[in-house]
């Protein structure tokens, strides 16, 4: 479904603040694959979502989705396939329009619907109700009134109202209280599995790291220095990883801001 081929990227070469973000990096996910990242700060996991996403072209490799290649493709035209859901719950609704607003622009990519009818509104609530957040009883209320669980919950349904080829998880839940994360993260599993929707998605939670998905790849210097999977993954413990880690890279894992249960 997704391969990425030799991806090299470097910010401000030829300064002083030169930074390969992306070094020589090669990937390759089937279709349904959910891939959890996990790596110390600049390991390159964001910078290697905005590849995918074409926020930037990279300065070697090729990114080909479902077959087809999107190197050099925009990023509005790559956001038709892939879907993407960042930390910062504000960034993925228009505050100020509706719930039933929000889900119609979701729901009809190419424009605005002229009229709502009675069955795109009750199709929109039956969306809603298996959040089990009751925001299908509050579909005329403006999105700015939800909270950031909630938000990124609906962010979640619209993102994946038609399933993207790719689905780019950035650390969503990261700004949510551990309650609200963990409902959201439920809904995450429930929305991608009924889709066989192919996911990547960054953590610094050590334990969703194993537990979600069916593979874990751990970043580091811009390269993907760890790959599990399988039988060997469904055995592996925390501290396992850590140590392959170490093996690996010949280094600790940056604990500043990784989250070991």
């Amino acid at each position: 479904m997704l391969t990425l081929s030799h991806l090299s990227k470097t910010f401000n070469a030829g300064t002083v603040n030169e930074k390969q973000a992306l070094s020589d990096l090669s990937l390759h996910l089937e279709p349904g694959d959910f891939a959890t990242i996990i790596g110390s700060n600049g390991a390159g996991k964001s910078t290697l979502f905005n590849a995918i996403a074409g926020s930037f072209f990279t300065d070697a490799g090729s990114i080909t989705l479902a077959g087809k290649k999107i190197t050099f493709q925009p990023e509005y035209v790559r956001a038709k396939s892939i879907g993407r859901l960042f930390q910062d719950p504000l960034r993925g609704t228009a505050p100020h329009m509706t719930i039933e607003e929000n889900l119609a622009l979701a729901a009809n990519r190419r424009g605005w619907f002229s009229h709502v009818t009675k069955a795109d509104k009750e199709h929109f609530r039956d969306r809603l109700a298996l959040l089990g957040m009751g925001l299908e009883d509050r579909m005329r209320q403006p999105v700015g009134l939800l909270s950031g669980g909630q938000r990124q919950a609906l962010t979640l349904l619209m993102t994946t109202y038609h399933p993207p080829k790719l689905l780019l998880l950035d650390e969503h839940t990261a700004a949510l209280d551990p309650g609200t994360a963990e409902k959201v993260l439920q809904i995450t599993r429930d929305v991608v599995t009924e889709g066989k929707i192919t996911t990547l998605m960054v953590t610094h939670n050590m334990h969703q790291a194993l537990e979600l998905g069916n593979r874990t790849l751990m970043m580091d210097g811009g390269r993907i220095v760890l790959d599990v999977r399988g039988e060997e993954r469904r055995n592996m413990k925390v501290e396992d990883l850590l140590a392959q880690f170490k093996v690996g890279t010949g280094k600790e894992l940056d604990n500043d801001r990784i989250l070991l249960s």
